[in-house]
């Protein structure tokens, strides 16, 4: 059964206690009537979580995350260490967990995940709290409605252990100023919500793009690797920024942790990015000279490793209360196995023109991939998840499986520069007009090399 939580005018509406069984384990939900929803309301503009106050029962009162020995012992302490926070949750009734972004995408396969794993049977999670502006179906999960962008989602995020931040736009049809409010502001407003409310950890997802994607990386790169990506497009702008406050966030708020989780390029069920559409491309484009290589991190791989992650309490250096994690299928791919494994041939360029034309077609709005975005499609980005291997956590999927797993969500649709065609597109005229402009470079380039030659 589903526990659901709306306010009314401010007011909390009386709920009752709900039960929804996992093996010998019951986690607790909460349930109270709900006005229907009006019809044509947008979730934005729904006040549903707007100066909610919850009023909970005896059995929803917080619990203490676990305590945890510092991350300078060797990894199997740390490892045993993490064990035993799982097991003195269990002790205490378990972690209350709350999701936001929970009626879509990840954060809608956490609360599904969370509320059926061997987290919920073990006794490390007690309750999951899925919030979100509009009501999902996700079942054994108290649901709670809130913009995330109010402050007063503080309100909602009352007897919570751990965060899950999720309401986040990586989308590639993502208007700016909408993907930046959903970004920028909702992650402020999440991060001071919770130190408000008592929430002592919160887990923060951004993307291994803001190690920066250049031809001298190292491959793998390290979590502590510096952030070296320019904030020369809106989504990687959004992305340094979310960084820039959870760094913040602990010396703001010196009760509160942070962990933030970098996956690689992700891919899975309803991923839409600049990445996945590239291989939605008739061609794959290479630079001449440069060696690619590829990482990807499947969707249920995030979702497993966000599990370790808030159920394994916080361990840091000397104090701290910032904690990097990567995430992403072991090693990689290089140009030869993608063609392979998509069947497709590339087209080469030297860099200048690639990015010249990018840059050229993107301010002219033919294309969403700006020059910024090209990069991560041309040179490494590569993590390897050493924290999560300390703490035994394995990838379902390898690099080909995910890879393969992209090309069947994109089977059917052909997208160039990022921008997706469609027999209805209305602005197909102008992609097209794109993939003109960039296979007539690469023959001009192929003219001028055999003027040279000859």
């Amino acid at each position: 059964m589903t526990g659901i939580e709306d306010g009314d005018n401010g007011n909390a509406r009386g709920s009752h206690d709900a039960h929804g069984s996992r093996g010998d384990r019951t986690m607790n939900t909460e349930e109270s009537q709900v006005r229907p929803r009006r019809s044509g309301t947008s979730p934005r503009a729904s006040k549903s979580g707007k100066g909610a106050a919850t009023n909970e029962s005896s059995d929803d009162a917080a619990a203490t995350p676990p305590t945890s020995k510092p991350a300078s012992k060797p990894a199997s302490k740390r490892a045993s260490s993490a064990r035993t926070g799982r097991r003195s949750a269990a002790a205490r009734g378990g972690l209350v967990v709350a999701v936001t972004g929970a009626a879509h995408g990840v954060g809608e396969q956490l609360v599904r995940h969370l509320a059926s794993s061997a987290s919920v049977t073990s006794g490390a999670v007690k309750k999951v709290v899925a919030i979100d502006s509009i009501r999902g179906d996700a079942p054994h999960a108290t649901w709670r409605l809130a913009d995330v962008r109010d402050p007063m989602v503080a309100d909602r995020l009352g007897g919570v252990d751990v965060v899950v931040h999720l309401a986040v736009d990586i989308g590639a049809a993502a208007e700016r100023i909408d993907r930046h409010s959903s970004n920028v502001r909702a992650t402020a407003t999440v991060l001071t919500a919770a130190a408000a409310a008592g929430v002592k950890h919160v887990v923060l997802v951004t993307s291994a793009m803001v190690y920066g994607a250049q031809p001298d990386n190292a491959v793998p790169l390290p979590e502590n690797a510096p952030l070296l990506a320019a904030p020369d497009s809106a989504l990687l702008g959004d992305l340094l920024e979310m960084e820039r406050l959870a760094t913040q966030a602990p010396r703001t708020h010196p009760g509160l942790a942070v962990t933030v989780v970098r996956p690689a390029a992700l891919v899975g069920p309803g991923v839409d990015t600049v990445v996945t559409r590239h291989f939605e491309a008739p061609r794959l484009l290479a630079l001449k000279g440069a060696q690619m290589s590829w990482q990807f991190c499947h969707v249920d791989d995030l979702v497993s490793a966000l599990e370790v992650v808030l159920t394994g309490g916080f361990e840091s250096d000397a104090g701290e209360r910032h904690r990097v994690v990567a995430v992403g299928s072991t090693g990689w791919l290089d140009q030869l196995d993608v063609e392979r494994v998509t069947g497709k041939r590339h087209i080469e360029l030297p860099a200048s023109v690639a990015f010249s034309t990018a840059e050229r077609l993107h301010r002219l709005g033919a294309t969403p991939a700006s020059a910024g975005d090209l990069h991560f499609l041309v040179y490494p980005w590569v993590v390897e998840p050493v924290w999560l291997a300390e703490h035994g956590w394995a990838p379902a999927h390898t690099n080909e499986d995910a890879l393969r797993a992209a090309i069947a969500e994109s089977s059917g649709r052909l997208a160039i520069g990022g921008h997706r065609l469609g027999r209805r597109d209305a602005a197909a005229g102008a992609a097209v007009g794109a993939t003109v402009a960039l296979v007539g470079t690469a023959a001009l380039v192929r003219r001028a090399r055999r003027r040279r030659r000859g």
